[in-house]
């Protein structure tokens, strides 16, 4: 095998990366999109140019071996090389057509974006949109989304953002719960109600703390992360749960509580990769999102 020509193949530095940071073939495969067979085809093809072994098996998985751990930060930085070419490339395009792929919450692509979307199109029918909806955060850099709908402001250099809303958070349960329940009137009424909270996150734990209404995640009798779901577990009348109060005084079947208790809003940010940002497409899909969005509250 021509080890030159197989160290500028990106693809087998790229299947190297992915293993050495997930810590197993099917976690890294997961993470590319490939077969399991082929990156490991790939990862014993560049430890055949490089003629050294990059990992070693342990109880959980791979792990990289002395000489993969010296190569790694390499690896590393051709990564980071690779990822800027492509961002520049890319934002070479002066088209207002093509794709654009946007990122957001669970929520937010379910309740809040599908009549964003519909308007968007409207505007600009030659630009093609991708929906992202997860809670996790896509890596702009590495192209997995072009723009980001977040309700926190990314740190990572490389990246544009614009705050655009502050959206109002509100205490609601099903009229079906109130009703069989009854209504709880101060804060402290709360310990006698179904409270639904999440089940991982401690988001919700840190903020009614921080209000002083001291609960531990066992005061929650239904837990779950995903947000969309949450939701449909208040309206099903389970209990009192949090919510957007844009999306949920729309809805007929739930009813706000006025407990005293102030909740922060949930800030939303956009988010784009700097060298993305001026491309023609993004840049008009940016405005018009932005435009949307100081709207809600």
């Amino acid at each position: 095998m021509d080890t030159r020509a197989s160290l500028a193949d990106w693809s087998l530095v790229r299947a190297f990366l992915a293993v050495a940071e997930t810590g197993s073939l099917s976690a890294a495969a997961r993470a590319l999109r490939q077969s399991q067979p082929t990156l490991g085809r790939q990862v014993r093809a560049l430890e055949d140019a490089l003629g050294t072994q990059l990992f070693e098996r342990h109880a959980r998985g791979l792990r990289p071996s002395p000489e993969g751990e010296a190569l790694l930060p390499h690896a590393q930085s051709m990564r980071e090389a690779m990822q800027a070419l492509h961002l520049t490339a890319a934002g070479q395009s002066q088209r207002l057509e093509g794709t654009v792929r946007i990122a957001t919450s669970i929520f937010m692509a379910h309740f809040l974006m599908p009549a964003i979307l519909a308007d968007i199109r409207r505007a600009e029918p030659l630009i093609q949109l991708e929906l992202a909806a997860s809670d996790t955060s896509e890596n702009l850099l590495f192209r997995e989304a072009d723009i980001a709908v977040r309700m926190y402001r990314p740190t990572h250099g490389g990246l544009v953002t614009r705050h655009v809303a502050d959206l109002d958070l509100g205490i609601f349960a099903a009229r079906s719960y109130l009703e069989r329940r009854g209504r709880p009137i101060r804060a402290e009424d709360l310990r006698d109600h179904d409270l639904i909270g999440y089940d991982r996150s401690d988001l919700i734990v840190q903020a009614m703390n921080a209000h002083g209404f001291p609960v531990t995640r066992e005061d929650f009798k239904l837990r779950c992360d995903n947000q969309s779901a949450y939701w449909q577990l208040v309206r099903a009348g389970c209990g009192v749960g949090f919510s957007q109060r844009g999306v949920a005084l729309a809805d007929p079947l739930v009813e706000e509580l006025d407990l005293g208790i102030e909740l922060s809003p949930l800030p939303v940010w956009l988010t784009a990769p700097e060298a993305m940002r001026q491309t023609p497409r993004i840049r008009r899909i940016w405005d018009l999102l932005a435009d949307a969005l100081v709207g809600l509250r």
